[in-house]
């Protein structure tokens, strides 16, 4: 077996000198659950260390027969959950011809579960783990907004389900991270006078790019705060008062040539934000 191969090499014969307790964790599925139990028991033996091994995706008896072995050559102690019966038996009953001490960690809570809900257990591998559609939509969604973040690639503009331009500070990050954790792929891109807004973002349909804008003075206020924590200077281009209006009215330019709806972001916390975003999506047959 790979796993107990893979220690063995690694580790070589023991030493006598060497009295860290070793503890195979042994699961079906990831194993992290047995590992934490065995750490956290393992912290009221302050005086040791302990070495936890694990050995995950057990589905087979050769694995079960070698880890038992490895166990036994080490004066080990095995851990597991095992939740298919026939593998848990052989474990048990292997272990006990080879002297090998083990604890069935999810054995008795199930048994206990089983008569409270009065009915079997299902017996099946990783259902902790077992992640549905919305888990997986949402982390392509977050994916999506970080690829698609600051303008970087504008052909993910064609596939977005809302695309959000507006000047620097008007909240495009944090906005498409939040609207992310809704599942929707977000785009964004900067409007800057001295550069051209992408094409594809005039072929994307109205309702699905959203123009962000915000009270210059405000603006002002956070540019300078922002080049202050860079440990820049407040007066730079970035924070001009001139630089800031001119940016506003350029972005405001762009933003009715596109056709798509503007929100004025001055004094709204990112959610209050998100939320009317969301409201005009829904609005807009989304």
């Amino acid at each position: 077996m790979d796993n107990i191969s893979r220690y063995k090499r690694r580790r070589g014969p023991i030493s006598a000198k060497e009295h860290q307790p070793v503890v195979y964790v042994v699961s079906d599925s990831v194993g992290e659950t047995a590992e934490f139990v065995v750490r956290a028991a393992s912290s009221q033996f302050s005086s040791n260390s302990i070495d936890i091994r694990r050995v995950p995706y057990v589905t087979d008896r050769g694995t079960i027969l070698e880890t038992v072995q490895a166990a036994k050559e080490e004066n080990a102690l095995i851990a597991f959950t095992l939740v298919v019966p026939e593998l848990t038996q052989l474990l048990i009953e292997e272990a006990g011809r080879k002297q090998v001490p083990v604890v069935d960690i999810m054995g008795p809570m199930i048994d206990g579960l089983a008569k409270l809900f009065q009915r079997q257990p299902r017996r099946e591998p990783g259902l902790i783990h077992k992640l549905d559609d919305e888990y997986f939509r949402k982390v392509e969604a977050i994916e999506f907004a970080v690829k698609y973040d600051d303008g970087r690639d504008p052909r993910g503009l064609l596939s977005a389900d809302v695309v959000l331009i507006g000047v620097s500070r008007t909240s495009k990050t944090p906005l498409s991270m939040y609207l992310a954790h809704k599942r929707l792929k977000v785009a964004n891109v900067p409007l800057v006078p001295e550069v051209e807004p992408p094409d594809e973002l005039f072929l994307i349909p109205s309702n699905r790019c959203i123009g962000l804008t915000i009270d210059p003075h405000q603006l002002n206020n956070i540019r300078r705060e922002r080049l202050k924590s860079l440990g820049l200077a407040s007066g730079a281009n970035y924070a001009n008062m001139e630089r800031i209006l001119e940016e506003l009215e350029y972005a405001e330019k762009v933003i009715r040539k596109v056709g798509c709806p503007l929100i004025d972001v001055s004094n709204k916390a990112v959610e209050e934000t998100a939320n009317i975003i969301l409201d005009m999506l829904k609005k807009g047959g989304k």
